[in-house]
């Protein structure tokens, strides 16, 4: 299982390369408000990524950006990670939505 920053960060570079900050408003954006990373998890979060191999800085930025800013994205091993994780999370959600739905025994 992938800690909960992780979970959050991953997803945020799928579909494009973001810099830090982008990340942080992506992440904001998909979890609609209720998850918010600052700038101290995120960035000991992608250290240990990259050291996972699972994210990468991207070579260069855009043309029209910032050439300090930092551009990360996934690695194809990341996106088999979190292809998995979200294959298991899937398993997970399905399994309590039955026992949720199953009559309680009496005690």
């Amino acid at each position: 299982p992938l800690p909960p920053a992780a979970l959050h960060i991953l997803p945020s570079l799928a579909p494009e390369d973001r810099h830090g900050y982008g990340i942080m408003q992506e992440v904001a954006r998909q979890s609609d408000g209720q998850y918010k990373i600052g700038p101290g998890t995120l960035y000991d979060n992608l250290q240990k990524l990259m050291t996972q191999g699972l994210v990468e800085e991207s070579p260069r930025p855009p043309v029209h950006d910032d050439a300090r800013r930092r551009y990360y994205r996934l690695t194809s091993f990341g996106h088999g990670v979190l292809s998995a994780e979200i294959a298991r999370l899937e398993t997970v959600v399905r399994e309590a939505k039955v026992h949720l739905r199953a009559p309680r025994r009496a005690t």
